[in-house]
């Protein structure tokens, strides 16, 4: 078993917050500190607040959208692990993803297994 970590889970819709959640247990990551924003002003302010393990993020978010959200992170020297969960994973938005330092893009409708493929490398 390992250690607990913090994960932030940000997205503007609460349903998917939740739906994010429940398929992180499904896929075995239960026991985790969830945090939860509902915009990308929150989800920042709470990377730099919390100080999760990871960061769970939706593409398209107001106030800052998640690839922003990334972005300000890394040119403030934060290098917490950061994974989009969004309804787009065009080839575009991938390309962003990973040149931002994003380590994964899962794309809705996802399963636990999609969880457990990105995940298992950063939590197992």
């Amino acid at each position: 078993m390992t250690l607990p970590m913090k994960i932030l889970i940000a997205d503007d819709s609460r349903v998917m917050r939740q739906i994010v959640t429940r398929t992180l247990r499904q896929a075995g990551f239960d026991g985790h500190d969830l945090v939860e924003a509902a915009d990308g002003q929150q989800a920042y302010d709470a990377v730099t607040n919390e100080k999760p393990d990871l960061v769970l993020s939706d593409w398209n978010m107001p106030e800052m959208t998640g690839i922003e959200v990334l972005r300000m992170l890394r040119a403030n020297g934060v290098q917490v692990p950061f994974g989009f969960v969004t309804s787009e994973g065009t080839p575009e938005m991938r390309g962003q993803a990973e040149d931002a330092g994003a380590l994964f893009l899962i794309t809705k409708p996802f399963t636990a297994e999609a969880f457990r493929d990105a995940l298992d490398p950063i939590l197992g």
